[in-house]
């Protein structure tokens, strides 16, 4: 089929792939990106955004700018007859430096632990008492968390609830006994994610609630290792969320999935170029934390290496190797060793720590990355023959070698057809290969028209492009001149796609063979207005 249109190469990009393990990690932009978000908070508008940007800095490591006027803030917006304030105020002058609040803002305290308020409302209290160095009444804040529970036990209160626990003393187990129920109203989005339908702050609320809480007992939350990767994954694909609240619950959600006694996600990701060649042969994968960070010395393995297209298996148990450097998560190996051929590998790795006691990662086996292995392609075996259409007479073949073209003007008329063969040979396996894109282009060397047709292989991968010049007539608009013939290969795998003059041809359309149309068969030019009577 012929394309009256400008031609453009496609090429497949490569996406890195991952089983259930997370798909990414809190890189340094993104820790740059969230610092300046954060940063960009001030000069402040409220309370609650200055609290969570705040905090957000602290939890990055970075000093909070006009520490003064930061304090200055939270003392001028504080009101001691509201705990939510008082919550907020607390927070933010605990983490600056040299900050303090009004000596009454401990007083309403002890007296808002009530059954009158919400679940958020006691979390708010008993995180400040917690903040300011008040006493924590912990039987009789238990007492009203159960009653306040009885009457909202939501997933948000839920996670509330957890956080409030995780600073009681005593027994609180009953509290850590309701992580399976919020646990369980989580949905899984794709195998992949598990987060609950209030979105991305409530699910780092829930998530980091459950472990402090189960820290606090010293019991593993109910929450298996599959499904802390799941939740990781999905927070840590909300990474770049601009809600200030959202941002710090998810980064501190983050930060308790690196530091926390049961489950540490790993993930594995590509960090090398995607495309792997023999002038490029080595694969490189980070293993981190979901901060990125080292989680130790591991023994990193690749257990298989499977071609996509036809699930050839070219090496097995392949340990890398520690990268060159001072970065301790990469590590390496020599994939052009084990000789693939050209094509998409997924490549899968397992994880072990060097410390046989360290029982906390999670999605230590069948990650997979997704690599390209490229190659060189050249044209062999080219020629043009010229064919008679009655095959009155021998067909006329010239040899055609890449990347020079035909030193003579080829002819060719409506009595004729001009057929081209040729095969692409892989030079990395030395064989001929089928390519995604092969083309045939004719320009008109005086309107520059182009039309372009496709070249199809046969079973023994030769190709070929027949073109009848009488029954083509129209779709050159029966514009007989010289034309410039052009061979154009593409392909994801290959490192040099081309576009080659093959040659020069004269094409002789028969006289009034091209489709009738108001200015002699060009179908670019405008054409008449059309006019409608009413």
């Amino acid at each position: 089929m012929a394309r009256h249109s400008s031609f453009f190469f496609f090429f497949a990009l490569a996406v890195v792939g991952q089983a259930l393990t997370p798909s990414t990690f809190f890189t340094s932009n993104d820790q740059a990106r969230l610092q300046a978000h954060f940063t960009t908070a001030s000069p402040y508008k409220d309370l609650a955004t200055a609290h969570y940007s705040i905090l957000g800095l602290t939890l990055l490591g970075v000093a909070v700018p006009n520490n003064n006027e930061a304090c200055q803030f939270a003392q001028s917006k504080f009101d001691p007859g509201k705990v939510e304030t008082v919550y907020y105020a607390s927070s933010i002058s605990k983490v600056l430096k040299g900050c303090s609040l009004p000596p009454d803002a401990s007083k309403l305290l002890a007296n808002a632990v009530s059954e009158n308020s919400s679940v958020q409302e006691l979390f708010f209290v008993v995180s400040a008492m917690k903040n300011l160095g008040v006493p924590i009444d912990s039987p009789k804040i238990s007492k009203v968390l159960t009653a306040l529970l009885k009457k909202d036990d939501g997933v948000a209160s839920l996670g509330y609830a957890f956080h409030i626990a995780a600073l009681l003393s005593g027994n609180v187990d009953s509290f850590a006994d309701r992580i399976e129920d919020a646990i369980v109203q989580a949905d899984e989005v794709d195998g992949k994610y598990l987060q609950f339908e209030q979105g991305a702050g409530t699910t780092a609320l829930v998530i980091d609630g459950a472990y402090a809480l189960a820290d606090a007992v010293k019991k593993a939350p109910a929450i298996n290792a599959e499904q802390a990767s799941k939740f990781a994954n999905f927070l840590v694909n909300r990474k770049h969320t601009a809600n200030y609240r959202s941002a710090y619950l998810i980064l501190k959600a983050l930060k308790t999935f690196t530091s926390n006694s049961y489950h540490i996600p790993i993930v594995v990701t590509l960090e090398s170029n995607m495309a792997v060649s023999a002038k490029s042969p080595i694969v490189k994968v980070r293993v981190s934390n979901v901060l990125g960070q080292t989680i130790g010395k591991l023994s990193v393995v690749a257990e298989k290496a499977k071609r996509r297209d036809d699930g050839a298996v070219i090496l097995s148990k392949t340990p890398l190797k520690p990268a060159a450097g001072t970065d301790q998560t990469l590590y390496e190996f020599n994939l052009m060793a084990s000789k693939p051929g050209q094509g998409l590998y997924e490549i899968t790795v397992s994880v072990a720590p060097a410390n046989t006691e360290e029982s906390r990662l999670v999605g230590t086996s069948d990650a997979t990355v997704t690599v390209k292995v490229t190659t060189e392609v050249e044209v062999d075996g080219a020629e043009i023959l010229l064919v008679d259409r009655d095959q009155s007479s021998q067909a006329k073949g010239s040899k055609v070698n890449y990347p020079s073209k035909l030193t003579s003007v080829l002819e060719a008329d409506y009595h004729q057809k001009l057929v081209m063969k040729f095969q692409i040979k892989d030079k990395l396996a030395n064989q001929p290969m089928r390519v995604h894109q092969a083309f045939v282009k004719f320009t008109n060397q005086n309107t520059k028209q182009e039309i372009i047709y496709v070249a199809e292989p046969d079973a023994k991968s030769m190709y070929k492009f027949d073109l009848d010049v009488a029954v083509k007539a129209s779709e050159f608009s029966g514009a007989s001149g010289l034309y410039q013939m052009d061979l154009i290969i593409g392909d994801a795998v290959i490192v040099n796609p081309f576009v080659w003059h093959v040659a020069d041809v004269k094409l002789t359309f028969l006289e009034g063979s091209a489709k009738e149309s108001d200015n002699g068969g060009s179908p670019y030019a405008v054409k008449s207005e059309i006019k409608v009577n009413v």
